[in-house]
């Protein structure tokens, strides 16, 4: 019994001393192990540490700074965000504009839209997936405004009739992004690239 409560003391004790070896002091920030790991070589937009001798070591490879230090002397106040040049416009990955036509300048759309996109079997191939998981609920698989959804509010119209078949490539872009009528918007669930592989599809159904 002695020495099962001298061992349970041992073992506290040490777990005890652990503990407190764990604890910093008043103005000790303590060790990292591998701090590289948490703080990154590269400038960070949003983490801003202006202190040049911030950290626990000065690494003489760094020009002399902190291991936390991460300002830009370069830019105006040290900033590692910058603000855009004035006048930016954001593109896609792939070079399109946000469109910004209002939803009340579908005219407009209908006749200065043009698709950027070639009718290529890729394209029209990437327009039927997107058809089918967006539109065909409605629309129908074909385009005769015989979905299931379409079947139950009535009025979707077959893409092969007048005047639905002639509506311009712009016509349509400009319905799938803002909605018309009872058909919602699309253009937050569609990037535009999106969009413009579902007209050549749509094209390719009115063609039918």
């Amino acid at each position: 019994m002695f020495i099962y409560n001298r061992l349970h003391f041992i073992v506290g004790l040490i777990g005890i001393t652990l503990l407190t070896s764990c604890g910093a002091g008043v103005n000790d920030p303590g060790k990292e192990y591998s701090p590289n790991m948490y703080h990154a070589v590269p400038y960070e937009p949003l983490k801003q540490i202006k202190d040049v001798n911030a950290g626990n070591w000065v690494s003489s490879l760094d020009n002399g700074e902190g291991e936390y230090f991460s300002s830009n002397p370069i830019n105006p106040d040290s900033m590692n965000m910058r603000e855009p040049v004035p006048n930016t416009v954001r593109r896609s990955k792939k070079g399109f504009l946000p469109y910004r036509v209002p939803k009340d300048s579908i005219s407009w759309a209908a006749a200065n839209l043009k698709n950027p996109l070639d009718s290529t079997q890729v394209v029209i191939a990437d327009g039927k997936v997107l058809y089918d998981k967006f539109c065909a609920h409605c629309h129908g698989t074909n385009g005769k405004g015989d979905g299931k959804v379409g079947k139950v509010y009535q009025g979707v119209p077959s893409y092969t009739s007048r005047p639905v078949k002639d509506y311009s490539e712009g016509h349509i872009f400009h319905v799938i992004t803002h909605g018309i009528r009872r058909m919602g918007a699309h253009g937050s669930q569609l990037s535009i690239e999106e969009r413009w592989k579902i007209v050549r599809y749509v094209q390719k159904l009115q063609n039918q």
